[in-house]
């Protein structure tokens, strides 16, 4: 009888053992996209990209680790099995489908110019032709300016922060990004005096949705992860992080 026991115990300490090993789940953000991913002052990594992953952990039960990594090589890093999840505003293409698995959207926006509203009025490519753009490396931004801006200048930075500073510094003229994102930069005291230059770009290139993606054919987890989407959308998690964003729903 206390034979068995033991070997019961042992069974379960294994299985226990083995559980924990599963639940844990490497996460991937850039931290240079604020307000959804940035380092503040303090070295601490925050944004609604942060809060969302951890809501999501929490509600898959899983302990979770982060780390931040440059976006051009994000998806590197990830079939490179340096991390299980990227959860850092990452939008829809073919391109990044090919190699990825990707989630239901987590939150919609569309593209924007942003400068001078009182010198630019009219957005389209031959309006600004020979016109200054900044746009973050590796963004749909830059591929849609390489495309539709043909007589434009596109001037590229290593991030979007980086991409707000050329037109703070007068090295660009106009910046293109998320209008979430850029709204953020705007209610800043540099950003302020700047406003959207046009209507939201419509196209079918750019996409107005994000999504979280898994290494590819990990279709289980991204299972997994959707599920917790939707339990933190019926549960007011996701709406009470929304909240302390975004003054309206961005879902």
């Amino acid at each position: 009888m206390m034979r068995t026991s033991v070997i019961a115990v042992i069974a379960l300490l294994a299985g226990m053992s083995a559980t924990n090993a599963a639940e844990r789940l490497r996460i991937a953000t850039e931290g240079a996209y604020p307000p959804f991913n940035l380092i503040d002052q303090n070295g601490t990594l925050k944004g609604f990209d942060v809060d969302i992953a951890k809501a999501l952990c929490e509600q898959l039960k899983s302990e979770c680790t982060f780390q931040t990594v440059e976006w051009p090589k994000i998806i590197d890093g990830l079939e490179a099995d340096k991390y299980d999840l990227i959860v850092a505003s990452m939008a829809y293409t073919k391109e990044r489908a090919a190699r990825v698995e990707f989630s239901a959207p987590y939150y919609r926006s569309h593209s924007v110019l942003v400068g001078d509203a009182d010198k630019f009025t009219d957005s389209s490519p031959t309006a600004l032709a020979g016109v200054r753009i900044a746009a973050a490396e590796g963004t749909i931004q830059a591929d849609y300016v390489k495309q539709a801006y043909t007589q434009s200048v596109l001037v590229l930075a290593k991030d979007q922060p980086s991409a707000q500073q050329l037109l703070e510094e007068k090295k660009a003229d106009l910046l293109i990004g998320d209008a979430i994102e850029l709204l953020s930069f705007m209610e800043t005291g540099k950003g302020s005096v700047y406003g959207y230059v046009g209507d939201p770009i419509s196209s079918e290139f750019l996409q107005s949705s994000a999504h979280i993606a898994a290494q590819k054919g990990n279709v289980e987890l991204i299972a997994r992860v959707n599920d917790a989407l939707k339990q933190i959308k019926l549960n007011g998690v996701y709406d009470r992080i929304n909240d302390q964003y975004f003054p309206f729903s961005i879902y």
